[in-house]
């Protein structure tokens, strides 16, 4: 037993699953913990040596990053949803909602590039601005290519033969994780993110991406609720011969439900992205306004100057 409840054995007799089954099914899986670590130390180094030298660097996007993004990609992956993903599939949906939606966004707010390039070393430092200044990263954060890629991988997904090798094959189960984080992060990045990478484009812009999202979304839950065809191939009632056959709903009821989690939880989250593009669009716009202000005050001062310049000059 832990402080979450116990540890279980991903592909064992698992008990029933639960609402409360989330926050108690823990199964600490060593790649999710390595990655966790590593991300969120590199991170929390950055921001201590900022710290140390006197610098300062906003708390807001130190929760978003840690807590909110490595935190939802942790508990994603080890709590109830990592543990009960390849038992159900509606578990499994939940898990691809929140690592391809909510970790991307909270990762971005992070501002992890701005962090690196203002702590890195030298060398590392304009490794880094190569990069981002690189033809492959312009091209990977192209707005109407990473539309495309967001929008289609999921169909590739789920209508393919990967599915159901994610279920067989534990590296390609934690190479889809991976996936759907790196996805999300491309197009999130340049639209909520406050990284000077490239793919930024205007506001306006910004909220017709996330408008279009929602058709997609909207039409994949609905195709997957009305398929009759168990996405997995035989993983699922294979399933219900063994032990947990006892309590595990039946394959397509469970994914007539993962349908309706991908439809209302993209909509739910679009809402909340809306929010977010309007908050940093209000932001931007002030900071414009005073800065247009300024200029004026300048261009003020630099006209009244000349007229005195002149009329000492009369005299």
């Amino acid at each position: 037993m832990t402080g979450f409840g116990p540890i279980l054995d991903t592909g064992a007799n698992l008990p029933e699953y639960t609402f409360w089954t989330t926050f108690t099914g823990w199964s600490f899986q060593p790649v999710p913990i390595v990655i966790t670590a590593w991300i969120a130390g590199l991170y929390l180094w950055g921001v201590v040596t900022l710290h140390r030298r006197g610098d300062h660097w906003p708390i807001g996007r130190t929760i978003a990053f840690v807590p909110i993004g490595m935190g939802f990609f942790f508990f994603a992956t080890s709590s109830g949803l990592g543990t009960y993903d390849d038992t159900l599939i509606s578990v499994h949906m939940v898990q691809h909602m929140v690592l391809s939606m909510l970790v991307p966004m909270a990762m971005a707010l992070g501002a992890p590039v701005t962090l690196a390039l203002r702590t890195l070393p030298a060398r590392p430092r304009r490794w880094l601005l190569v990069v981002l200044h690189s033809r492959v990263a312009k091209v990977l954060s192209f707005p109407p290519l990473t539309f495309v890629l967001y929008v289609t991988a999921p169909w590739i997904l789920y209508f393919s033969g990967w599915y159901p090798a994610t279920l067989h094959h534990d590296f390609l189960h934690e190479t889809m994780h991976l996936h759907f984080v790196l996805v999300g992060s491309l197009f999130f990045w340049p639209i909520v993110g406050v990284d000077p990478v490239p793919g930024k484009v205007a506001y306006p812009f910004r909220m017709l991406l996330v408008v279009l999202t929602l058709p997609f979304h909207a039409f994949l839950g609905i195709t997957i609720m009305s398929e009759e065809d168990i996405i997995g191939g035989s993983w699922y009632a294979d399933l219900h011969q063994g032990p947990m056959g006892s309590w595990l709903p039946a394959p397509l009821d469970d994914q007539h439900l993962a349908g309706g989690i991908l439809w209302g939880s993209g909509d739910l989250v679009a809402l909340a992205l809306f929010g977010v593009l309007f908050v940093q669009w209000v932001r931007e716009s002030m900071k414009e306004a005073r800065r247009e202000d300024r200029r004026l005050d300048l261009l003020e001062a630099r006209e009244r100057a000349a007229a005195a310049r002149a009329a000492a000059g009369d005299e």
